[in-house]
């Protein structure tokens, strides 16, 4: 959706204003599109393996996190969401939500008591029932799903279990989380300037440790803000030192278990293999003109790389040239958002395809083969238009902290907002499907259309 009332010299809407005209036009630019009122702020969401398919909708489980208070303990929460099938919504019912209901698409299944705020969340791409998690502590922590109890979160209770702690950072680590799309390796960064690679399956080793009671993290108390987690621990496979400053993401290369990248607030943009050493591989100074927020790998061409800042852009980059004179040379810098971006994605469906959220509450789709593209139809029609954005999902009221492409229906998005203040409610979470009229190949539409319209003459 394009905001066509930025125009020179006029005010930007306001987020009421801009949120009354994107719901006036829902039923014209969704497929489908369901919204969940939270009780309490989540920071992360995340798609699970789809378990039931019927003829209209499929049965999926959805990962998302409980901020609270402190009144009841924070929660890993695991739903069962109802995805619609695309075509299948009626415009009718996709028009008819309220933003202070809970959706009946999305229901509680599972609540884990994790020790300390949930503000990351990965699953396991070889099994995704196992999730990894960042709180404010130096351990990741690694939870099989469906094998932990279900918990009731009332004050006092006990925390959860996990199955196993990964250590290995000196300081917090609370956002810089991957894991490994070919092996069971996990990836995380911290405050202590230091990108962690462990793997799930060292744990096989450190039972007997754990079973003498060696469960507690070593060289985790520097900066630990809360107690550290009970449970086995598995140590770090390799620390790979080459940051100034905190690390806020990190990612595998697709094809590569022993390469991965990381961003941080140095504006730093690294690339690293592991069996070259904990030595950076390739170091890109000046990524970006601001800290780091986010970045992802293309795994469909792993010559690109996304990175999103607090300078309010995503840069791609082609890690066959990354850099001209010491300082990073993106292939393209995508200016859509006014704040800072805080996730960027590429589809699971077309190469070429990726979202951007930002702290604008904009969740951006951008297609970098419509740049430079003038037969492309939002340069045509809207020149005012970021080259290469084709879809704006403006359903949020805040900032868009965590947003998940679902790879069981790659065109459906789950997005999640820290919009209490401005909701009443604890944040938002959508999900949300654009109709297909929007990103399918011209030629398919004209042609559905000639059809559509031979339809109508045979029927008069």
């Amino acid at each position: 959706m394009k905001d066509k009332t930025e125009k020179a010299g006029e005010q930007p809407p306001t987020v009421d204003e801009r949120y009354t005209q994107w719901k006036s036009l829902v039923p014209v630019l969704y497929d489908w599109l369901a919204n969940h009122n939270l009780l309490w702020p989540s920071l992360s969401c995340r798609w699970g393996p789809q378990f039931e398919q019927a003829t209209y909708k499929n049965r999926q489980r959805l990962y998302l996190s409980e901020q609270t208070d402190g009144s009841v303990p924070n929660t890993l929460v695991i739903a069962n969401c109802e995805v619609v099938k695309p075509r299948v919504a009626a415009a009718q019912h996709i028009s008819q939500f309220n933003e202070e209901a809970r959706s009946p698409f999305v229901k509680k299944f599972k609540t884990i008591i994790h020790p300390g705020e949930v503000n990351r969340i990965r699953e396991l791409p070889q099994d995704s029932k196992i999730v990894a998690t960042h709180t404010d502590s130096p351990d990741v922590l690694i939870w099989d799903v469906e094998s932990q109890p279900n918990r009731h979160a009332t004050l006092g209770v006990n925390n959860s279990r996990p199955d196993l702690i990964l250590t290995g950072h000196q300081d917090n680590a609370e956002f810089a989380l991957a894991m490994c799309p070919s092996e069971p390796f996990v990836l995380s960064g911290g405050k202590d300037k230091s990108v962690v690679l462990w793997s799930i399956h060292d744990h096989v080793s450190t039972l007997a440790a754990a079973d003498q009671g060696e469960t507690k993290s070593p060289g985790s108390g520097a900066g630990n803000s809360k107690p550290s987690a009970e449970g086995p621990t598995v140590q770090a496979r390799g620390i790979f030192q080459g940051h100034d400053d905190t690390v806020e993401d990190v990612q595998f290369c697709p094809s590569s278990a022993q390469e991965f990248c990381s961003v941080g607030d140095d504006s730093c943009l690294i690339l690293w293999d592991a069996r070259a050493g904990s030595s950076p591989a390739v170091k890109v100074e000046k990524a970006h003109n601001a800290d780091l927020h986010c970045v992802d790998w293309n795994p469909h061409d792993v010559n690109y790389i996304l990175t999103g800042s607090a300078d309010n852009t995503v840069r791609m980059f082609d890690r066959r040239n990354l850099t001209s004179g010491g300082v990073g040379s993106p292939v393209h810098i995508f200016e859509g958002h006014t704040a800072a971006v805080l996730c960027v994605q590429w589809s699971p469906d077309k190469s070429s395809v990726f979202g951007s959220s930002a702290e604008d509450g904009i969740l951006n789709i951008w297609d970098h083969e419509r740049i430079g593209n003038w037969e492309d139809g939002a340069s045509r029609e809207d020149p005012t238009s970021p080259p290469g954005l084709f879809f704006r999902h403006a359903g949020h009221r805040d900032k868009v902290v965590d947003f998940h492409w679902n790879v069981a229906d790659p065109w459906t998005i789950v997005s999640v907002s820290d919009d209490g203040e401005s909701t009443g409610g604890g944040g938002t979470l959508q999900i949300w499907r654009m109709i297909d009229l929007i990103y399918r190949p011209e030629d398919e539409v004209l042609d559905e259309l000639d059809k559509f319209k031979s339809h109508l003459l045979t029927c008069s």
